[in-house]
């Protein structure tokens, strides 16, 4: 039997510097389990706490970053859009751009009135040279009709004939009494009479044509002048008698 160790605490019962069921163990002594008792340790529900505590202020700090930012850009974008040459260059391109496009347009409309008008004419001009060639066979018809051959179907195929040239723009002119104008009658025979003041269309011996206003053919006229003979018209009249009330 030997005797105890001495120095030693006859209390300690610890085996292998492990402490039994019951005894405190100092900071950091290994335990059973391979694990160390930590007494700087917190608690788990501390930890949670500090770690939620770390994640509001960081998504704090990271929502005031992020409204810095945004308010920075937008400051520099308004100062860049009225300062940037970029932009200018291209609202003066677009300026010039537009002003192009209304010049083209105004031309094109221009184009379209004129190519219009002369289509208009190219066939009223065409409408004119076939009536133009069909005035002999009026100059026939009338002369038919002055013999009193105008009569049967023949006289309805003048007159339609007659009646469709007139609806597509041809006019007859000259007759008996008109005043005579040079630009529109031709004359073939001169006489003198007392009886006209002017000269004056007396005989039509081929009547003129129209169409539109264009003049086909002058009328061919004889024409009478004043002889210089004619009555003064007296438009003086007689003062009132001095003593008519």
């Amino acid at each position: 039997m030997q005797d105890p160790v001495v120095g030693q605490d006859a209390t300690d019962s610890s085996v292998g510097g492990v402490p039994t069921s019951g005894q405190d163990a100092p900071a950091g002594t290994p335990q059973g389990d391979g694990a160390t008792d930590d007494a700087a340790t917190p608690a788990p529900g501390a930890l949670d706490g500090l770690a939620g505590e770390a994640r509001a202020a960081q998504a704090a700090a990271d929502a005031s970053a992020a409204d810095a930012t945004s308010g920075a850009t937008a400051t520099s974008g308004g100062s860049a859009e009225g300062a940037d040459p970029e932009l200018e260059r291209v609202r003066g391109e677009l300026a010039e751009r537009t002003a192009d496009l209304q010049r083209v347009s105004a031309e094109f409309t221009n184009f379209r009135r004129r190519t219009e008008r002369e289509r208009e004419s190219t066939v009223a001009s065409a409408k004119a040279s076939v009536a133009g060639e069909l005035l002999t066979v009026l100059d026939d018809v009338e002369r038919a009709a002055s013999h009193g051959d105008l009569t049967g179907p023949f006289k309805v195929v003048a007159d339609r004939l007659t009646e469709t040239l007139q609806r597509a723009g041809l006019t007859p002119f000259g007759a008996e009494g008109d005043t005579f104008d040079p630009s529109v009658h031709e004359a073939v025979a001169h006489d003198t009479s007392p009886d006209v003041s002017g000269p004056t269309v007396t005989t039509v011996m081929r009547r003129g044509y129209r169409f539109g206003d264009r003049v086909l053919r002058a009328a061919m006229v004889a024409v009478t002048d004043s002889d210089g003979t004619a009555p003064a018209t007296d438009t003086t009249s007689e003062p009132a008698d001095a003593g008519t009330s």
